[in-house]
């Protein structure tokens, strides 16, 4: 009887392992379809001129630090430098030039052809500040060393203004009219909301009844090694962004006086145990209900074994992935909402009860969430009336643009990221981080967020962080990117 079990599971378990392989040798490939497009880039191989521009861009220090303190007078310096660097864009016909909300510019681009919605390039102008970091080299001299350009906005995110307008520069200088108008956006405060500047841009196009085929802005980049398992380069192209709600809490309702006589509870100790129940209770994962999961089906063909079993197999293997995803801070994050409490206030001496006490909590809201159903959760774990629960300020989630195969959009990004990366696996992936996509949603549900910046692990902290610098090899590889990129967007279809 024993020998039959066994003979039974060790052929369930073979039957199992033959589905395994046959799926993972099976799996249908994702991966853009190449366009059959041949293009000239060779213009931009050891291009002094592109690396010296970006030089001087980054030179101007057009740093915005919140709402209302930003460096004016270099924004306005910014401009005049646009204008000297780029003369093709400055005097050509086709272009039209636009201050939006003083400091922010739209450029308009004629296409040749009307009947062809136009699409969307989004860059920023700002950048966020320096103060207190301690860098190797001067933080805003654009110096060139060790094959780098070093230097505040390198890769966030003056490289793609500047790689935009060098691609556009290269085709007037070439006399090619653009078949599908373009609309080029810089905002000057995306570093602090972008409230002045991309949604002025926004709404400036929204009342002129534009509609936009699609838009792209900064966001993933060609991440190397970065991935755990995956040894190709990978281009993640952003398809949605969490929103975001900062709430403060606050309670004032308990008795004050000498901490001699106290009370059962204080207003700290209140506020304590609500704030610990929200950051011990996580928001429960989402894995499997949206682009996080594709992003690994998008892998699965492209991968080495054994991780292609597993990629393949996500019907089998889902808890597991969802498991190993939650022990790294950067992969728990894409899984659910997050909680984070940034700021805690309370007590104004050792011997006195604290008159009131508040707290800052901010979360990162899953796109299958809302931020009422975010509230309504805390309100129901804290279930404490004493708290005060105030929104300080809030952003939805933006909706799921599409990434099929069919998508004309998601697939001109695809195919320019495999001609200039030819070695990079193209994957849909949610964006964690804010950016202006969320100003232009009215002009159009295709919005895109990726920059073609290659980054290994070690790149990653250089985002914001010490020693921001991007390899000149790669400058020439953003500035084809664009180019060819405004080549696949003229067709009229796939």
């Amino acid at each position: 009887m024993l020998l039959s079990i066994l003979s039974v599971a060790t052929a369930g378990l073979s039957g199992l392992a033959a589905i395994l392989v046959l799926r993972a040798i099976t799996a249908k490939s994702k991966q853009p379809k190449p366009s059959g497009l041949s293009l000239d880039t060779t213009q931009f191989d050891g291009n002094r001129k592109i690396v010296t521009n970006l030089q001087e861009a980054i030179r101007i220090e057009t740093v915005s630090r919140k709402p209302g303190d930003i460096n004016y007078s270099e924004i306005l310096k910014f401009h005049a430098f646009l204008q000297k660097v780029f003369p093709k864009v400055h005097s050509s016909p086709l272009v039209t030039r636009e201050v939006i909300a003083s400091y922010s510019l739209l450029y308009t681009v004629e296409g040749s052809n009307p009947s062809l919605k136009p699409y969307i390039l989004a860059a920023h102008i700002d950048v966020v500040p320096v103060d207190g970091q301690d860098w190797d080299v001067p933080p805003f001299e654009g110096r060139e060393q060790d094959g780098c350009i070093y230097g505040r906005g390198t890769i966030d995110d003056k490289h793609s203004l500047m790689g935009i307008l060098e691609a556009l520069e290269s085709r007037l200088e070439r006399q090619e009219k653009p078949v599908r108008s373009i609309y080029l956006c810089f905002g000057h405060d995306e570093e602090v909301t972008g409230l002045d500047g991309a949604a002025n841009i926004g709404k400036t196009l929204q009342e002129r009844g534009v509609q936009a085929e699609f838009l792209l802005d900064e966001g993933y980049t060609i991440l190397q090694d970065v991935i755990k398992h995956v040894h190709r380069p990978v281009g993640l192209i952003g398809v949605s962004e969490k929103g975001h709600a900062t709430l403060r809490l606050s309670v004032d309702t308990a008795e004050t006086g000498h901490s001699s006589m106290p009370p059962k509870e204080t207003n700290v100790g209140i506020l304590a145990k609500a704030v610990s129940k929200l950051e011990t209770t996580p928001f429960p994962s989402m894995f499997g209900s949206g682009v996080e999961y594709d992003n690994f089906v998008y892998l699965a063909s492209e991968v080495e074994y054994p991780i292609k079993l597993v990629f393949a197999n996500l019907w089998l293997f889902k808890k597991i992935v969802e498991r190993i995803m939650q022990q790294k801070e950067s992969t728990r994050a894409i899984l659910h909402t997050s909680t984070a409490i940034t700021v805690f206030r309370g007590g104004v001496k050792v011997n006195v009860l604290p008159p009131s006490a508040s707290a800052i909590v901010n979360h990162r809201i899953h796109p299958s969430q809302t931020i009422q159903q975010v509230l309504e959760r805390d309100r129901r774990l804290i279930n404490d009336d004493r708290i005060k629960m105030e929104i300080l300020q809030s952003r939805e989630a933006t909706i799921t643009s599409p990434y099929d195969e069919q998508c004309f959009a998601y697939q001109s990004i695809g195919q320019s990221i495999q001609q200039v990366f030819p070695d990079a696996i193209v994957a849909p992936a949610i964006l964690l981080a804010n950016t202006d996509t969320v100003h232009y949603t009215s002009i159009t549900d295709k919005l895109y967020r990726f920059c073609p910046t290659f980054n290994l692990p070690e790149d990653v902290p250089r985002f914001h962080g010490v020693n921001e610098r991007i390899r000149i090899s790669n400058y020439e590889q953003v500035v084809k990117f664009y180019y060819i990129l405004m080549h696949h967007a003229d067709r009229e279809q796939l």
